[in-house]
Order: C-alpha cells, then sequence, then structure tokens
C-alpha cells in the first residue's frame, strides 16, 4: 500500500492525509476516514495485516521445532523470531519492502498504537519465542544471570528491527551501500544476535547488579 511505503520512508508523523490520498490516487481527503477511520486506524490496519501473516510464519517454524524429532537450541529460535520477517509477502506474492521500517518507526514512537493493533493476539509467537529462552536459560544461557538476560532479550529486539530495517530498505533501493551484498549476510545477523544473548557479561555488569 502506498501509505505504508510513506510511513516507512517519512515515519508516521512525516506524512499528512492529503499525501496518502494523493499516493492512493484518490482526491478526497475523507476518503482515508471513510475506509479506515481516520490516519491512527489504517496505521493499525496496516500493522496488524503484517503481523497477522508473521506470527502464523512464525507458530508454524515452533511447532516444527517443538514436534520434530531432532533436538533444538537457541539458534533455531532465533531464526524463529528473524526469519519470518524476511519473508513477509504483499498480496501479489512479492517480497514487502516497507513493512518492518514501518513497523519500527510506529514502535519508536507510537508505542501504545502498536499495542493497540497487535492486541496482545498476533505477537503470540514472538513472545513464545521469548518464553522458550526464558525457560531454557539454565541449559542455554548459564553464564547470563536472569536480569541482565532479561535487558539482553529487549536488545536482540531492538538490534533485529534496527538491522533489519537497514537492510529492506537497500533490497526496496533506499539505501545504496555495499553491507548488504555478501551471501552471508543474513547468517552474520543471526550470529550476531545469537552473540548478544550468549556473550560472557562483565564483571562490571555482575558488579553492578548488586550495587
Amino acid at each position: 500500500m502506498a501509505a505504508q511505503r510513506l510511513f516507512a520512508v517519512r515515519g508516521v508523523d512525516g506524512v499528512s492525509v492529503q499525501e496518502i490520498v494523493t499516493a492512493a490516487g484518490q482526491r478526497n481527503n475523507g476518503s482515508v476516514h471513510y475506509h479506515f477511520g481516520g490516519k491512527d486506524a489504517l496505521v493499525r490496519e496496516l500493522v496488524a495485516d503484517g503481523a497477522r501473516t508473521i506470527n502464523q510464519t512464525r507458530l508454524r517454524m515452533l511447532a516444527d521445532l517443538e514436534t520434530g524429532t531432532e533436538p533444538f537450541g537457541l539458534r533455531d529460535v532465533v531464526e524463529a523470531l528473524v526469519k519470518p520477517v524476511l519473508e513477509i509477502r504483499r498480496p501479489d506474492g512479492t517480497l514487502d519492502l516497507t513493512y518492518l521500517r514501518f513497523v519500527t518507526n510506529v514502535q519508536l514512537n507510537h508505542r501504545p498504537l502498536l499495542r493497540e493493533a497487535l492486541d496482545s493476539k498476533l505477537n503470540t509467537g514472538y513472545r513464545r519465542c521469548l518464553d522458550l529462552i526464558r525457560s531454557r536459560a539454565d541449559d542455554w544461557l548459564p553464564q547470563v544471570p536472569a536480569p541482565l538476560l532479561d535487558q539482553r532479550i529487549s536488545f536482540t529486539g531492538i538490534y533485529a528491527n534496527a538491522i533489519l530495517s537497514a537492510r529492506e530498505a537497500h533490497l526496496a533501493g533506499d539505501d545504496s551501500g555495499r553491507l548488504w551484498t555478501p551471501a552471508n549476510s543474513v547468517v552474520n545477523v543471526i550470529d550476531s544476535l545469537v552473540a548478544v544473548l550468549e556473550s560472557e557479561p562483565s564483571s562490571g555488569a555482575i558488579q553492578l547488579l548488586s550495587d
């Protein structure tokens, strides 16, 4: 949708209703209110549409891990967090190269609106991933105290959104840098996110827990 691309490139606050109407080939500002109930309602609908697809894919990946005959580990769960976002597609089957940047902007600047759109039902796969990491921390991350792990899980989500938004911009042609040219770039992203969770805490970080 034209509105989602505008939001992805310029942010929700940087796009007027008139610009949305023009980009969509409409003539009347009231069409946004008629079809969606206003800009906030349009944002909620766009968030929900993409989140629903990502959540379904993520839940399928987790079900395959949990019902499979092979043991799975931390990296598999991180892949379940990342890969569904990379594979989201438009109704015509092409890759959606605006959704992640759009959602990242909403998360940074309109977090209550994002929570309303997800309605605690469209991110169940995401929450399940985090629950798995926490519940298996004794086996997967015994070196990381629980308070630090909670922080690292949040950091991982923030880092992933920022890194993958940069990749999305490159694929969309909005960034001509060469960072994403190597074929191993996505694997390297997943490596780095796993490392955020697994790295040995510094003595300083441990000390500050008791202060």
